[in-house]
């Protein structure tokens, strides 16, 4: 069960602060440059990628300052630590984006229904700055994201954001050579569509972790089936495992230990303790012991 080991590489925290800080800038400087393109042009798929970009600015603001507050150390009012900034952080992005795209799903129907005048030449200029700029976002956060569901949602804002200029590159390219003007909306239609399955994919995670799930590896099955291997262990109760923030779970349970083996209950506890964090990386584990003689009656393996 080697497999199981966690091995994250990681990065000065002030140099991804400053590297986070630089992507805001750029993006928010991006956005206004988009918006007032999109005015000025008519292009509705501008204005799109505009308020995606505006929401990038956003997630990588939030996941700034979620960062900062997630290494807060723990104290009496959060025993746990301020980790999980990050992951409400990660669900108040993905749930903004999600209601992003479906006003944009809206807004590009009534597009086809009432067409109106685009200008192409423009479109064309500002989303190839605009691509550029999301290239370089994409750069500066890509090597953190690998160790944050924070910056990971904002790395992924990112790359829809690439994405999304291309598309609006093409559009307008379409518009100037071919004058049609049906091609804004739907390309509008695949930006939102983008969002939203890039979003729902990605929120159920942040919604487990949040409501006390256990992480995807281990599976609490295969826990309890360590555990009641241990010598002297009779079985397990009362067990809960959960993940404290993205890279980090924890358990506590019952443990029965074989009747007459009272006197080596600290030795099974360490085997135990041992056990869980070579095969699982689980070092936060808290058990409370219980003689086969004592034990709770009719308890609950889970829960």
């Amino acid at each position: 069960m080697a497999g199981h080991h966690h091995h994250h590489q990681h990065m000065d925290p002030g140099a991804g602060d400053t590297r986070v800080a630089w992507a805001v800038a750029v993006n928010l400087a991006l956005t206004l440059a988009q918006i007032i393109g999109g005015i000025l042009s008519g292009s509705l798929a501008m204005i799109a990628d505009a308020i995606h970009n505006l929401s990038d600015a956003f997630s990588l603001i939030i996941a700034f300052f979620a960062r900062k507050i997630a290494r807060r150390p723990a104290d009496g009012s959060m025993t746990f630590g301020y980790g999980r900034a990050e992951v409400v952080a990660a669900l108040i992005n993905y749930t903004t984006l999600i209601v992003i795209g479906f006003y944009l799903v809206y807004e590009a129907v009534m597009r086809f229904i009432e067409p109106s005048g685009v200008d192409g030449w423009l479109v064309v200029i500002i989303a190839g700055v605009a691509l550029a700029v999301d290239a370089i976002t994409a750069l500066l956060t890509y090597s953190l994201s690998k160790e944050s569901v924070n910056i990971r949602a904002a790395f992924l804002h990112n790359v829809a954001d690439a994405l999304g200029s291309i598309a609006v590159i093409f559009a307008g390219t379409l518009i100037i050579l071919y004058d049609w003007l049906w091609i804004d909306p739907a390309v509008t239609l695949m930006i939102a569509g983008y969002i939203l399955w890039m979003s729902v994919s990605e929120i159920g995670n942040v919604i487990r972790i949040l409501m006390l799930g256990a992480p995807p590896e281990p599976s609490a099955a295969q826990v309890i089936k360590t555990i009641e291997a241990i010598d002297g262990v009779q079985s397990v109760h009362h067990l809960h495992l959960w993940q404290m923030q993205e890279h980090e779970a924890a358990l506590d349970a019952h443990l029965v230990i074989d009747a007459g083996r009272w006197s080596d209950a600290d030795a099974i506890k360490l085997a135990v303790k041992n056990a869980l964090k070579q095969e699982f990386d689980l070092g936060h584990t808290t058990l409370e012991l219980e003689c086969a003689r004592h034990a709770c009656v009719g308890a609950g393996v889970i829960g």
